[in-house]
């Protein structure tokens, strides 16, 4: 079955294979980081339009729609909030 992508890091029980639960956690943690990196992108360009992510979230999505363009930002850029 090999070591994975990352080598043995995920082979938590040492037996040099990977079982469905270790590939599984593999997989979930890169799932997080490739995730991890594109949210940090939208919130540093939400930063820089002076919006928070938890305050936008909170928001319905006529208000979140008028205070992205009042950013000067698409609000079709910005879907995820549901």
């Amino acid at each position: 079955m090999g070591k994975g992508l990352f080598g043995g890091m995920f082979d938590f029980n040492h037996d040099g294979k990977m079982n469905a639960f270790e590939r599984a956690a593999e997989f979930q943690f890169f799932n997080d980081v490739v995730m991890a990196d594109e949210d940090s992108t939208t919130d540093d360009v939400l930063a820089e339009a002076g919006l928070d992510r938890d305050e936008l979230s909170w928001m319905d999505e006529d208000e979140r729609r008028e205070a992205l363009e009042e950013a000067g930002l698409d609000p079709m850029d910005f879907d995820d909030f549901d």
